[in-house]
């Protein structure tokens, strides 16, 4: 593999390679084992660019627009099934599809879970237990007061919240600050039972009003 630092974050000079922890998550997810490509020696890289251009020069080369990302990936799949799996491969001079068919016994299943793509981040639970994230605020149980939160955000604007022990507390879409604070009833119970309104008679109130 190429060394982008979504995978690699360096060399050392004893040859040991340090992977982000990150894709290292996902090697094991997938179970694979990285090997990363030795700097500034590009005949070692495989020829997964290759592929990159073939796309840019073949696919949309034949389809050039698109009404939505659905009907890009309707026409890719329409394109892998008609064109790119029936070429004769140049390396193995084998029809793509029937190498595969020959290779597939072979490979392993994916997992039945797809891998977490989520962003990752912390954030402090404010006095009033709300959140800050992206410009609006979000309710979070409120014995959350005063501590640290791990936030997870999924590509279709999910937020998820989790604890100290990584026990999931909350959850909610994102959404624009126009849209206002998002609250969850139940997360805010506890502080509205500790808003407690002392009632006095009214004869209270008129003894103060005669001190003036």
């Amino acid at each position: 593999m190429d060394n982008q630092k979504a995978a690699v974050l360096s060399h050392g000079l004893d040859g040991q390679v340090r992977f982000n922890p990150g894709f290292l998550e996902l090697a094991s997810h997938y179970g694979f084992r990285p090997e990363a490509c030795r700097p500034h020696r590009p005949q070692t890289k495989g020829k997964d660019e290759r592929m990159v251009r073939y796309v840019k020069e073949n696919f949309f080369q034949r389809y050039r627009a698109f009404e939505s990302l659905d009907h890009l990936n309707c026409q890719l799949e329409q394109w892998l099934a008609e064109v790119a799996d029936e070429r004769v491969h140049g390396t193995h001079k084998a029809v793509v599809r029937a190498r595969f068919e020959e290779e597939k016994p072979h490979l392993a299943p994916l997992p039945p879970v797809r891998f977490d793509t989520s962003y990752r981040e912390t954030r402090r639970v404010a006095l009033d237990a709300f959140i800050d994230v992206r410009g609006n605020r979000y309710s979070v149980p409120a014995h959350l007061c005063g501590e640290t939160v791990a936030i997870r955000i999924t590509l279709d604007g999910t937020l998820k919240v989790f604890d100290a022990q990584g026990q999931a507390v909350a959850e909610h879409l994102l959404r624009p600050r126009e849209a206002g604070w998002q609250v969850v009833p139940a997360h805010h119970a506890r502080l509205w039972q500790a808003i407690k309104v002392e009632g006095r008679d009214l004869a209270t109130y008129e003894e103060v009003a005669s001190w003036n």
